[in-house]
């Protein structure tokens, strides 16, 4: 219980800052299949499957919850004040993370012309990245309109959440809606409901994505899963721009990240970070066995 605890507790600290999906921590960590496979099986499973998935994921959003209620009182406002050393934390993280992924994957990407898909990967995040322009939706009046569109972005941000290399928060920098969720969610720890219908409606987005894409995404790894991984490390890859383009997302926009923005000792411990998950990872499988 206590592992998959710690699985939620880290997913959580990455979906909570635009940069790294909670979908590259699983990856990275061993247990992404078993994530996704438990929520197929939550949706279409027998009903011995069903009880299964259940256990399983209520002891990861267990820890899921407890990481996104540090996250939302301490990391948001780290993003705020060291967006640079934060961003040289992901570079660093995305790019020791990138061979750690090839090195596990390397049975599955033996096919060198499935490294096209690397191309549609990128340009995906890039794009998403490039229509994020840093504006933030004014949701003080959740009309039905409001009502939908927070939907939408909920159902778009948990489909890049549950996927390797996109990172659902910056799709919702990219709907406006970032911002005001984090608000929403800090109002709500301390029993004040004014944001709590931009949090339904996100919810419900969120259940609708997950229906929608989790199924695709489990037949894409078991059927196509070289293909898949070349484009989950293109997304990776993005992510990068996206990353050095953070800073210009925040409410009061900073130019984006260059050499001279850079912070080293934030980006070594990106790759230690990275490190220390897979040595765990790996004494996790030594106890296991």
């Amino acid at each position: 219980m206590l592992k998959t605890m710690i699985h939620g507790f880290c997913m959580s600290l990455a979906d909570s800052v635009p940069g790294v999906s909670g979908g590259t921590i699983a990856f990275l960590m061993g247990f992404y299949d078993q994530f996704i496979g438990s929520i197929n099986d939550l949706i279409q499973g027998t009903k011995q499957e069903r009880i299964s998935a259940i256990k399983y994921l209520i002891k990861l959003g267990l820890g899921w919850v407890i990481g996104m209620g540090l996250a939302v009182t301490v990391l948001a406002a780290l993003f705020e004040k060291g967006i640079y050393q934060v961003s040289s934390l992901f570079i660093g993280f995305i790019l020791f993370a990138i061979p750690v992924m090839i090195y596990e994957e390397r049975t599955h990407l033996k096919h060198r012309s499935h490294a096209l898909f690397l191309i549609p990967g990128a340009a995906l995040v890039i794009l998403i990245s490039v229509l994020g322009t840093g504006t933030v939706v004014d949701t003080g009046n959740m009309n039905i309109g409001m009502f939908l569109y927070a939907v939408v972005a909920g159902m778009a941000a948990i489909s890049a959440m549950v996927l390797p290399g996109i990172s659902g928060s910056t799709l919702l920098l990219t709907f406006g809606l970032y911002i005001p969720t984090i608000h929403a969610l800090k109002q709500l720890m301390h029993l004040d409901f004014s944001g709590l219908l931009l949090i339904i409606a996100i919810g419900i987005g969120v259940i609708a994505g997950i229906v929608v894409s989790v199924g695709i995404i489990k037949q894409s790894l078991e059927q196509y899963r070289g293909q898949t991984i070349y484009t989950v490390i293109g997304m990776m890859l993005g992510s990068l721009y996206a990353i050095v383009q953070g800073p210009t997302t925040l409410e009061i926009p900073q130019k984006a990240m260059d050499i001279h923005t850079f912070h080293l000792l934030p980006f070594i411990i990106g790759i230690l970070l990275v490190g220390g998950m897979q040595l765990a990872k790996i004494m996790f499988e030594k106890h296991t066995v």
